[in-house]
């Protein structure tokens, strides 16, 4: 029996896996020795195979981490100040089952982004739906969305997603509109939904940055009770990498006599 015509419907019932499957069997001198079994079952393993990884492709795209971290490339053995029960119970992403929080906290470049983005590429390998901020650019989203009218369609877009990071907050003050618009993100997730956030500024701080004590007290409840908190220390890895760099390049510009 012709393979061809096989491939090319399993491909218009949009069974590429499968179809990409049975072309690599069909150029293969060993097929004969599979059972008819056999070469099923390895057509169906790579079509979930490529299911996975088509998923894989789409939560990332969705997600827009910024950066491609993973937690394989965690340097434990950095100065951070984590304690290593703290990052085991946040790893497993449990957490993420029961509607808690993360709150990473720490003076700039000592990896808080990293981390953040680290344990939601995990938790988009586990097939969770991800969305990731930078607070000023969430700001921007509210902002056209207020002007659009479409300020209830994107609260929608964030309540939907599993794990909702929000970086680098606390960097400017936020508007009242803007406290509001985090207070209805927050409220929509609580007990539902996860929330990364992480901040230069220590949690005890929050309540003063935000200034208005009603809203402060609203958005606070429903952020910080529920939620695992890492504090990260040390000096600045970004500044560390610079320092490295131009180590590295006085080294290798030195000529041995």
């Amino acid at each position: 029996m012709l393979i061809q015509p096989l491939i090319q419907q399993l491909n218009a019932l949009r069974l590429r896996g499968m179809a990409a499957a049975l072309e690599q069997q069909g150029a293969s001198k060993d097929r004969s020795a599979l059972s008819f079994e056999d070469r099923l079952g390895l057509m169906i393993q790579h079509e979930l195979t490529d299911r996975a990884s088509a998923r894989m492709a789409q939560r990332l795209c969705w997600a827009k981490l910024p950066q491609g971290a993973v937690l394989e490339d965690l340097n434990t053995h950095a100065v951070r100040g984590l304690a290593p029960a703290a990052l085991a119970q946040v790893r497993d992403l449990g957490w993420i089952a029961e509607h808690l929080n993360v709150l990473i906290t720490g003076p700039t470049g000592v990896g808080k982004s990293f981390l953040a983005c680290a344990l939601a590429h995990a938790a988009c390998r586990a097939d969770y739906a991800v969305r990731f901020f930078r607070l000023p650019r969430l700001v921007d989203e509210f902002t056209r969305a207020h002007a659009l009218q479409k300020r209830s369609s994107l609260l929608k877009q964030l309540a939907k997603a599993d794990l909702l990071v929000l970086d680098d907050f606390g960097l400017t003050p936020l508007s009242d509109q803007t406290k509001r618009d985090l207070l209805e993100i927050l409220d929509d997730r609580y007990d539902r939904r996860s929330t990364i956030l992480t901040s230069q500024l220590p949690i005890d701080q929050w309540h003063t940055y935000l200034a208005d004590p009603t809203l402060a007290d609203a958005i606070l409840d429903r952020l910080v009770h529920n939620a695992y908190r890492l504090t990260l220390k040390g000096d600045s890895m970004r500044k560390q990498k610079t320092v490295d760099a131009k180590t590295g390049a006085r080294a290798k510009n030195t000529v041995s006599i």
